[in-house]
This record gives C-alpha cells, sequence and structure tokens, in this order.
C-alpha cells in the first residue's frame, strides 16, 4: 500500500497527470493478462512478472506496476490499460 501522502505527490512520468491507487480488478486483470502473455508495456515488450499493485494514470490509460511495495514510474515500463 502506498503511502497517501506518497501518493499526493507522484504524478505520471510522461504526461505528469495525477496518479491513483489501481483497483483490485485492475491489478487482477493485467495480471490475467500477464498469465495468459499478451500483457506488453509501452516499449511493446511482453510482461512476464505479476504485479503486486499498481498506479494509474488519471485518464485512466496507463498503469504503473508496484513491486516489492516500490512503484515503477518509468514511461517505457507503464502498462496499458485498454488494448
Amino acid at each position: 500500500m502506498i503511502d497517501p501522502e506518497l501518493l499526493s505527490i507522484l504524478v505520471c512520468p510522461e504526461s505528469h497527470q495525477p496518479l491513483r491507487a489501481a483497483t483490485d480488478e485492475e491489478v487482477s486483470g493485467v495480471n490475467e493478462r500477464i498469465a495468459a502473455g499478451t500483457q506488453k508495456n509501452v516499449a511493446g515488450n511482453q510482461v512476464a512478472q505479476p504485479i503486486d499493485g499498481g498506479l494509474v494514470r488519471e485518464d485512466g490509460k496507463i498503469l504503473y506496476a508496484i513491486r516489492d511495495d516500490i512503484p515503477v514510474l518509468l514511461v517505457e515500463e507503464g502498462l496499458p490499460l485498454t488494448p
């Protein structure tokens, strides 16, 4: 779980939109696509490792994975939520 104070200052590294915690449904959807071998990141690389949680951009298009309680806020590592 991300500290609410930290979450209030985090923004998307690309668009600078605010981020919010991903819902359980969003995280499970990404993990299902990872397990099926269909989830790619923004850079076009297939994602193989399930995520613990995520931060979603305000427009709902990109999720940034949380792994080992650390948000991965790299543009190319963003996970598109829509095909």
